[in-house]
């Protein structure tokens, strides 16, 4: 691993970073950037938790904001010319830090307001360096480059599947999501495309299952006849097609009930994400109980049993009432499950409907709404735990719910600084790492690094932020307009609903005007 010129890391969970650290120690390789000589590989970062990737700015060399398909080749082109001239580190950072996208920490100063211990400052350090970074849009998502012969493990994984994504962005608006931000604009891949995509996927590497992959694969335009066209074509050759994750609607359950080819009937997963209509619109989840209750019901209908419904606890505003109505949601989903089955005559183990309820808690993250608002304390999540474990109950329904601490933790480095660097060294010297597996997480080491390095994490997690204040990642761009994320969080606090731009007007979030900026491949590298 030491050997390569460049390791890359992809940033897809905060619990993941001390692993980092594991993994640049088991190969050799100084934790700190600033120790990593001419010989140490250039440590690089990208995915969605770059957004704000501060508290490890003292461990990477250099962090790609956005999409990779290009950029990356770039990356590739300009590092093998200097090394190929025999340009020193330094000056390979300077040439990456001149590309778009690109972040280079070391390249950045930052300081603290001694009165408050806030973030007073992000600035460049070095002549010709950006103030702002923002991130990399593949404008010709079509053309994008996709596997096409991946390679195929001996054992067996979690995703043992082809996932092809078939759609990029989201713009439902839900204010808590990450994702839904930071992936716009939404791009669509043509049909003939992912049928061709399918097809040599397939043929490469013999899988049977293919799972149609992106935010809200229903939303894709030609989704209908998208699913009618490839159930036709390799319905018969025993390839099974699904999509992973469906909207509270009937016409989701119509395309799951078409994409199921065996007579068995899997869980169907819905995410009201809250109990009430009220705090629904706070968080513009789009969804209404009369919408899930008809879903369920076509479900039920074409056979399935199982359901789970994903909530979220401790978001902006929640009161009790909307903790119990979790409770009460759950039950009408039983009910109505179960009057379907009876209705249609259904006997035996083809009559048992199971509910399972799962509680996540809210976590703020970076280039959203809620960025600026805080999470509830573990003691105030536990709580609530303790309420949902009372009224989320009853024969046939399951509750299951996230550990608070890990939720917690991962809130301090999803809103963190570089401080935090200090205390993620000290934690994985004490032994953190897998932090993500319960098996492995010891929240006791955490704390005790926290006490070790003068730091207290709720500063981070559980503090309200005004819009005046200096964020760690005001320097880095998901291409969402500040003033859009501040409005959607006011009209939060007045529970009130923003519209998808796809079926209505702009909105005005500055996505498309960053899309209109985005440099192209052949301009920014003379390929080979």
């Amino acid at each position: 691993m030491a050997a390569f010129d460049v390791i890359g890391f992809t940033l897809q969970y905060e619990l993941s970073y001390s692993n980092i650290l594991y993994m640049l120690d088991l190969a050799g390789i100084p934790l700190q950037a600033a120790q990593r000589s001419e010989k140490d590989p250039l440590i690089i970062a990208g995915g969605p938790c770059t957004y704000n990737p501060e508290p490890l700015a003292d461990f990477l060399d250099a962090v790609v904001l956005g999409e990779g398909e290009e950029v990356i080749v770039e990356i590739a082109e300009l590092l093998r010319k200097l090394k190929q001239a025999g340009a020193p580190r330094r000056e390979k950072l300077a040439a990456l830090a001149g590309l778009p996208g690109v972040y280079v920490p070391s390249f950045y100063q930052v300081e603290y307001a001694a009165a408050d211990q806030t973030l007073s400052f992000v600035r460049p350090v070095k002549p010709g360096i950006p103030e702002r970074i923002t991130k990399r849009i593949v404008q010709n998502y079509e053309a994008a480059p996709f596997p096409v012969c991946p390679p195929v493990p001996f054992i067996d994984i979690v995703q043992d599947r082809i996932a092809l994504e078939i759609q990029r962005g989201c713009t439902r608006g839900c204010r808590f999501c990450q994702a839904g931000m930071v992936y716009r604009p939404v791009r669509e891949r043509s049909p003939e495309k992912i049928k061709q995509l399918m097809d040599a996927n397939i043929c490469s590497t013999g899988y049977a299952e293919i799972t149609l992959s992106s935010l809200s694969s229903a939303d894709h335009s030609c989704i209908a006849e998208l699913a009618a066209d490839s159930i036709a074509q390799y319905g018969a050759s025993g390839v099974t097609i699904s999509l992973p994750s469906l909207r509270a609607d009937a016409f989701s359950v119509a395309l799951a009930e078409k994409m199921e080819s065996s007579g068995r009937k899997s869980s169907l997963t819905f995410a009201p994400e809250a109990g009430t209509q009220r705090l629904r619109d706070v968080i513009n989840k789009g969804v209404r109980e009369e919408d899930l209750i008809d879903a369920v019901e076509s479900a039920t209908a074409a056979g399935w049993r199982s359901f789970k419904l994903y909530f979220m606890i401790g978001l902006p505003t929640e009161t009790e009432e909307d903790l119990e109505a979790i409770g009460a949601l759950a039950r009408i989903v039983l009910s109505k499950a179960r009057a379907a089955v009876s209705a249609a005559g259904a006997k035996g183990k083809n009559s048992v409907v199971t509910v399972t309820v799962s509680a996540s808690t809210f976590v703020p993250k970076a280039n959203t709404p809620f960025q600026w608002r805080p999470q509830d304390p573990i003691a105030t999540i536990r709580q609530k735990q303790d309420l949902l474990r009372r009224v989320v109950r009853g024969r046939g329904i399951d509750f299951q719910w996230h550990d608070p601490e890990t939720s917690f933790l991962e809130a301090v480095f999803a809103r963190g600084d570089r401080r935090l660097g200090a205390v993620l060294e000290k934690a994985w010297r004490s032994g953190c790492k897998f932090d993500g597996w319960n098996e492995y997480f010891d929240f006791d080491l955490w704390q005790r690094a926290f006490a070790e390095c003068g730091i207290d994490p709720t500063f981070y997690a559980n503090r309200q932020r005004d819009y005046q204040e200096v964020l760690p990642w005001n320097h880095l761009s998901a291409g969402v307009d500040r003033s859009y994320l501040i409005s959607e969080d006011q009209k939060a606090g007045q529970a009130a609903l923003t519209e998808d731009c796809r079926t209505g007007e702009c909105l005005g979030c500055g996505v498309c005007q960053t899309l209109d900026t985005q440099p192209s491949i052949s301009k920014a590298v003379d390929t080979p």
